[in-house]
C-alpha cells in the first residue's frame, strides 16, 4: 500500500504528522472553485456593460478579471486556513512542508506557477509532477515548499473537541506554530506532567505556567487547525 503519512520531527524530539492527498480530490476540488471563479465572472461581466466594455467598463472587468484569476486563491489560502471554497469542501487544506499555516509568500509562489504546472494542457506537467513524488507537490508546491493534506481527520483529535479555539495575541514565528499545532495533537497521548514539560518550553509566547500554559496552548493550536 502506498504509505500518504508525512512526518516532521521539531526541536524537543516532537512529531508532527498529516495525511498528504492525491491528484484526484485537488482535481475536484479545483473544479468547485473554476465554477465558483466562472460564476464570477459572468457576473462581472453583465456589470461591466453598462459601462460600455469598449471603454471603462472593459477595463474595469480586466482588472477584476486578473484579481479572480491569480488573487482567488492565494487569498482564500492565506486568510481561510489554506483552503478555498472547492478545498474545503473536500476536506483538504494547502499547508508549509514544516506543517506550519501557509504564509501570502508561499501560497503567492504556488499559484505563480500554475502556469507552468498547466502545460501543454489541462495540468499535465503537474499531474506528472504530482505521481513522481511521494508528497504529491506539483512544481509549484516544490518551489513554495508546501503540501496539500487532508483535513478531516488530522485536525480534531477525539480529546480536543470541547477546546475553543483563540487567535494569538501577537504573531507567531513558523517554528513556533509547528511547536504549538503539535503540541495540540499530542496531547491526548501525554500524562499531565508531560504536558506541563513540554508547555514550560513554550512558556516564552504563551506567558502562562502550568495547566494554564497548557490550555492557552490547546486553544492557540485548534485556531491553527481551524477547529470551531
Amino acid at each position: 500500500m502506498l504509505d500518504t503519512r508525512y512526518r516532521v520531527e521539531i526541536p524537543g524530539g516532537i512529531h508532527l504528522e498529516a495525511q498528504v492527498v492525491g491528484p484526484i480530490p485537488r482535481a475536484f476540488a479545483y473544479a468547485i472553485d473554476l465554477i465558483i471563479r466562472g460564476i464570477i465572472i459572468v457576473a462581472l461581466w453583465f456589470a461591466s456593460i453598462p459601462l460600455g466594455l469598449s471603454g471603462m467598463g472593459g477595463g474595469v472587468f480586466l482588472i477584476f478579471l486578473f484579481v479572480i484569476e491569480w488573487l482567488y486563491p492565494v487569498l482564500f489560502e492565506v486568510f481561510a486556513r489554506g483552503q478555498t471554497p472547492g478545498k474545503k469542501m473536500f476536506g483538504i487544506s494547502v499547508i508549509n512542508d514544516d506543517l506550519s499555516p501557509v504564509t501570502l509568500g508561499t501560497s503567492l509562489v504556488r499559484n505563480l506557477l500554475r502556469t507552468v504546472d498547466f502545460l501543454p494542457l489541462f495540468y499535465l506537467v503537474g499531474l506528472v509532477a504530482m505521481l513522481s513524488n511521494r508528497r504529491f507537490q506539483r512544481l509549484g508546491d516544490m518551489a513554495a515548499g508546501t503540501l496539500v493534506i487532508s483535513v478531516r481527520e488530522a485536525a480534531r483529535p477525539a480529546a480536543m473537541e470541547e477546546v475553543q479555539p483563540l487567535a494569538p495575541s501577537t504573531p507567531l514565528s513558523r517554528a513556533d506554530q509547528t511547536s504549538i499545532i503539535n503540541f495540540l495533537q499530542r496531547s491526548p497521548q501525554l500524562s499531565r506532567p508531560r504536558q506541563q514539560e513540554l508547555a514550560a518550553i513554550l512558556e516564552g509566547v504563551t506567558h502562562e505556567k502550568g495547566d494554564n500554559g497548557i490550555e492557552y496552548l490547546h486553544r492557540i493550536g485548534a485556531w491553527f487547525l481551524g477547529v470551531r
